[in-house]
């Protein structure tokens, strides 16, 4: 080790969580810009016109639940209405099935409490034939776009109605006529597949574009550099969205990059469009993901996005944030709930009330555990096998190889031979 009396010793910094379990967690400090203040850029401009947008945030509704500035988008009430229920749904959804998993139905379950507002008000805004290649945390585009809650059930149960045979980990959905990809417990592999569907579409001359959704975590992995090359490089019709939740499993942003600068402005140094928004603030969700929508369609390249919002609970059902943040960190997040936000906006326009807000939630409630009735009649995980044995070398290769199907024939042959249903 050399030493240079003249020079003040390397020090490498480690990044640390600002709350840890027993503090008071006080986000007073965190920038959260006016809503209305983002100006809205026309969709052609040029990337380098997006430097401030990359280290603001996109605001549309107030502190009053008024919707102000230059990207409200205008919608609806019978729209912003569907949109509410919609995150009701899924958190209805979500609450259920949480309590499946707690009562031994299913192994694992993920919810996606706090971060409705991303992929529900998203799934509006997209075509319903664009292809999403969605993270584990994006049950809403399902839910959203009215896919069955007793297909979604039959693949957490993993029972005899699961289209996917029990071969993914429960809450990995995938349906080809839901234009949803299949999900990969590996981070990240979902952004270049996003990035090569959208090439091959632009190749084709198709009008679909796709999308893709990450954890702010993944965007460490290389998978993510190497979707961003190429989504430069080929102007792919494209959206990237990185759901910035703060904490990964159990460790925050600052592992990933969060210290240093924003996610959105990863953005900058690709050369392609970035966008920070309010991920709690339904409006601001819908409005960039229709902004970025509308850049891809119109061939003038990827979007990435950064949606500010926060994990309210576990990262899963294995896993207890109370052993590393504070305990109170989701009540003073300071972007409040999205739908309860969404709910205020509503009201204050005249179009909702608190007897109906209430009524929707029963009715969500209800539709929910209707579904899980139903679900439940295939029956649940861990009561047998229900995926005859055969389906194993099923739904993998278009054409089994001549080693599998060895494998396959004398699998029949003794399960035969030992009097065990096959098919």
């Amino acid at each position: 080790m050399s030493s240079r009396p003249n020079l003040p010793p390397l020090r490498l910094h480690v990044p640390e969580p600002r709350f840890r379990p027993g503090d008071e967690a006080d986000f007073s400090d965190v920038a959260i810009p006016p809503a209305g203040a983002a100006p809205r850029p026309a969709i052609e401009a040029a990337p380098h016109d997006f430097r401030e947008l990359s280290y603001s945030l996109v605001r549309v509704l107030d502190d009053e639940g008024r919707a102000v500035g230059p990207w409200d988008p205008k919608l609806s009430p019978d729209t912003l209405r569907a949109i509410l229920k919609a995150m009701a749904l899924t958190r209805a959804f979500d609450e259920r099935m949480y309590r499946a998993q707690r009562q031994g139905k299913t192994s694992f379950y993920m919810k996606c409490t706090g971060e409705e507002a991303i992929a529900c008000s998203q799934a509006f805004a997209l075509h319903r034939d664009d292809m999403c290649f969605p993270s584990y945390r994006q049950q809403g585009l399902l839910i959203a776009r009215g896919w069955s809650l007793v297909d979604m059930m039959n693949q957490i149960y993993s029972n005899k109605g699961d289209r996917l045979q029990g071969k993914q980990l429960p809450i990995m959905y995938s349906t080809k006529e839901g234009s949803f990809f299949s999900i990969s417990g590996n981070l990240a592999t979902q952004l270049p597949q996003a990035v090569g569907w959208a090439m091959a579409s632009a190749i084709k001359g198709d009008t679909r574009i796709a999308a893709t959704w990450c954890g702010e975590g993944s965007t460490a992995e290389g998978d993510f550099h190497s979707a961003m090359t190429f989504a430069t490089v080929y102007k792919a019709p494209v959206i990237l969205n990185v759901v910035n939740n703060q904490w990964a499993i159990s460790s925050f942003s600052g592992f990933a990059g969060g210290e240093a600068t924003t996610f959105a402005a990863r953005a900058i140094g690709y050369g392609i469009a970035g966008l920070r928004v309010d991920g709690n603030d339904a409006l601001a969700v819908y409005a960039a993901t229709e902004w970025a929508a509308e850049r891809a369609r119109t061939n003038q390249g990827a979007t990435l996005i950064e949606f500010f919002t926060y994990r309210a609970e576990g990262h899963s059902t294995s896993d207890d944030p109370s052993a590393y943040r504070s305990a109170n960190e989701s009540a003073a997040w300071p972007l409040g709930d999205p739908i309860a936000r969404l709910k205020q906006h509503l009201v204050v326009t005249g179009e909702w009330d608190d007897e109906r807000h209430a009524a929707m939630d029963l009715e969500c409630a209800n539709a929910v555990k209707a579904a899980q009735k139903e679900a439940e009649k295939n029956g649940i995980l861990g009561h047998g096998m229900h995926q005859p044995m055969s389906t194993m070398f099923e739904g993998v290769f278009e054409t089994l190889p001549w080693h599998l199907e060895e494998q396959r024939q004398q699998m029949l042959a003794e399960a035969r031979a030992a009097g065990i249903e096959t098919t």
